[in-house]
């Protein structure tokens, strides 16, 4: 068991460290082709902080550990509300921006609607992965329209300060990329194993696993995003980079199970899981529609309000294992 944990760790080191230096790489090679720091925001930096689900759940559902990579994409969604913008929010109000409120809430409810819907009969196929894949399809058309709208890049010192995009060599920026991408890929297989193994031992099914171990670890990177947001004055960027991972994660990590591993899904992750999951989006949406109708920001009462949603689940969940 404790080789298992020792592994796990390592796999959340790999996973934490790849994604750091995948986003430096990738960010500051699309810096020097003159991608415009917005598109490099919502795409590569967005990607970033969600590619220890993506790996880690693409790695379950190739062993055949579709739960994992299920309870991952749910967990990692119901994490991101209720802890991650919920301590962000105890830190200092947020203010929802316009925009975000206007087109990219309105797409993560019509996708948690979906996923619903995919989820509804209890299984998750080919046809199911498709239609995420397709909905993503038109969420990446939508972004590359918007940021084909988008103003023209700032200045090196404007960028350095409001994206880190590093200034490095288009060969730097190669390497570190591929060192992110080995020690992601290496990092998702240790976890999974680790994971995995930890599951059998204890008698909890792999879902639970998925749903507690790895949705935590694995959504550490969009953690330390906010709280560094907030703590920058950047508030609005810890609620953007929460709304688009969310988003990220039900159409990038739960198609791997349709398409790798098709198959039953455990009741529990329909309608404990998801129906949570559900709820924290519609009251996180609602709050937010709130606070840019009145005026007035998230502030340390909501976070609390996310905190104690989040704790509910866990205790319903513990409670039946």
């Amino acid at each position: 068991m404790l080789l298992d944990v020792v592994i796990v760790i390592f796999g959340f080191v790999g996973l934490i460290w790849g994604a750091d230096k995948f986003v430096a790489g990738a960010s500051a090679i699309a810096f020097n082709f003159g991608v415009a720091p917005l598109m490099i925001g919502l795409t590569i930096v967005a990607f970033g902080t969600s590619a220890p689900e993506f790996f880690s759940s693409a790695v379950a559902a190739i062993e055949n550990q579709a739960p994992i990579a299920i309870g991952n994409a749910l967990g990692s969604n119901i994490f991101n509300i209720g802890v991650a913008l919920g301590i962000a929010a105890l830190i200092r109000p947020i203010t929802p921006p316009n925009s975000l409120v206007r087109r990219e809430l309105p797409a993560l409810l019509i996708v948690t609607v979906v996923t619903g819907i995919v989820f509804s009969n209890l299984y998750i196929g080919i046809i199911d992965s498709l239609v995420l894949i397709a909905l993503l399809a038109l969420c990446v058309l939508a972004l590359v329209r918007r940021g084909l709208r988008g103003e023209p890049a700032p200045d090196l010192a404007e960028i350095e300060e409001d994206t880190d995009i590093p200034a490095i060599s288009t060969t730097r920026a190669s390497l570190r990329l591929s060192i992110g991408l080995v020690l992601l890929v290496v990092g998702a297989e240790a976890l999974v194993g680790g994971a995995s193994s930890i599951a059998t031992r204890l008698g909890v099914s792999s879902a639970i696993i998925g749903l507690t171990i790895v949705a935590l670890g694995t959504s550490l990177p969009e953690l330390a995003a906010c709280v560094a947001s907030v703590l920058r004055g950047h508030s609005d960027l810890a609620l953007g980079n929460i709304v688009g991972s969310n988003i990220l994660n039900l159409l990038v990590v739960l198609p791997f199970p349709g398409l790798l591993a098709a198959g039953p899904i455990e009741q529990e992750l329909f309608y404990r899981d998801y129906a949570t999951m559900l709820a924290m989006t519609v009251v996180l949406a609602g709050t937010c529609f709130w606070t840019i109708k009145s005026g007035k920001t998230i502030g340390r009462s909501f976070g609390f309000v996310f905190l104690l949603m989040y704790a509910l689940w866990f205790s319903i969940m513990y409670q039946q294992i």
